[in-house]
């Protein structure tokens, strides 16, 4: 009888833990991105890995070496390009950047998408409101991109004249922000 008391306490006990678990999940403040919850409790990889609109970015960033800094506490702000946006590229240019021999040219693209700090929509917008239409960043890289305003969206335009919308701000992670991009960003 004691076994069987036990055994019901013990399940007791389990099934508050899980349940008290999913209730902390569920009220954390989540955005979806390709299909998948972000957790502002996870960290840049931790959440990017789970994105169905990412394996390209997550394979490039694997390949470049960067999951280490992008796990460590930061803050960044990342520009994240989605999969359409890596196909937008002329054939051939991911498989080539994936390439051993150009992990520079790889990590060179990948960090000018990543600015130190966390940078919400809201000190995005207020920036560009500050610099009357654009907010002038400086990359990881050592580049630089520009913020503007298009109606109520945001838009980030590369040295090479480029522009990408933000098709999805303010995915909150432990150790800064993503902002979805729908095009890739390059550096001079």
């Amino acid at each position: 009888m004691k076994k069987i008391a036990f055994a019901a306490l013990l399940f007791a006990a389990f099934s508050f833990s899980s349940s008290a678990q999913d209730t902390k999940m569920a009220s954390e403040n989540t955005v979806m991105v390709g299909g998948a919850p972000m957790y502002p409790t996870k960290n840049i990889v931790e959440n990017a890995v789970n994105s169905k609109d990412h394996t390209t970015l997550v394979a490039a960033v694997k390949a470049a070496g960067l999951v280490e800094t992008l796990e460590s506490a930061g803050p960044f702000t990342v520009f994240a390009p989605t999969n359409a946006a890596f196909n937008k590229l002329p054939k051939g240019t991911v498989d080539n950047l994936l390439k051993s021999e150009n992990k520079g040219s790889l990590t060179s693209v990948l960090t000018y998408h990543v600015v130190a700090g966390r940078l919400n929509a809201s000190d995005l917008a207020k920036a560009i409101k500050a610099g009357n239409g654009t907010a002038e960043l400086t990359t990881v890289q050592g580049g630089k991109l520009w913020a503007m305003m298009k109606g109520k969206n945001i838009w980030i335009k590369d040295e090479k004249g480029n522009t990408a919308k933000v098709t999805i701000a303010d995915v909150n992670q432990s150790n800064g922000v993503i902002h979805v991009v729908d095009t890739v960003l390059m550096p001079k």
